[in-house]
């Protein structure tokens, strides 16, 4: 479910007006996140890290509403929920988009992702299904970097406003912390700085939980 949000009364409706109209709306940062509970949790539980953490994404991409806002034409319109599109790849070296639905609970999503990421396994070439909206943010792991910046292949001609999160190589310090690299790319003319902040604190709180 979607509703139309109201431009006329929306406080920030001259930064979307102004930033829409340029070739390159998304801007990015990279932040590091401290993933040591969150893998202990995870192990313990006996399920899939990146399962795991890909939920705690979802989790606060739902609680923050700016990042539930999709651009449609002139128009903005907010969703009720948010699934992820997440990079799946295959014993070949190839990968394909994925379309995992969310759900707050996580023995439930657990089953969504698995059941997901075995389709797109056993399926060949990068498109393996359509996607009828744009209730999603693009998702990808990199696990074999350290990135400290990264930048998206993107046409400016096609119409895109989904965030675009993206995770490094998990890194083992001497004291047993762990962490990742967090790239976090999002249409300015949706959202700010701010708006950033409060979904990465909270992804933080997420992990450390």
């Amino acid at each position: 479910m979607k509703t139309l949000l109201d431009l006329e009364n929306w406080n920030r409706a001259t930064h979307f007006q102004f930033f829409k109209q340029m070739e390159e709306p998304f801007f990015g940062v990279t932040i590091e996140i401290d993933c040591t509970k969150a893998y202990q949790t995870a192990k313990a539980q006996n399920t899939s890290f990146f399962i795991y953490y890909l939920h705690q994404t979802l989790v606060a991409v739902n609680a923050i509403e700016n990042f539930r806002y999709r651009i449609s034409g002139d128009a903005v319109f907010v969703y009720d929920s948010i699934d992820g599109s997440a990079t799946i790849s295959r014993k070949d070296g190839t990968f394909g988009f994925s379309l995992i639905k969310y759900h707050p609970d996580f023995n439930v999503f657990e089953q969504i992702a698995r059941t997901e990421i075995e389709r797109i396994q056993n399926t060949i070439g990068l498109f393996t299904r359509t996607f009828d909206e744009t209730n999603l943010i693009h998702f990808s792991a990199i696990p074999w970097l350290n990135f400290t910046s990264l930048s998206h292949a993107r046409s400016y001609t096609f119409p895109d406003s989904c965030p675009k999160i993206s995770f490094g190589k998990m890194t083992l310090a001497e004291n047993g912390k762990r962490t990742m690299p967090m790239s976090i790319h999002v249409h300015h003319g949706l959202m700010d700085g701010l708006h950033v902040g409060q979904f990465a604190d909270y992804f933080q709180d997420l992990m450390n939980q």
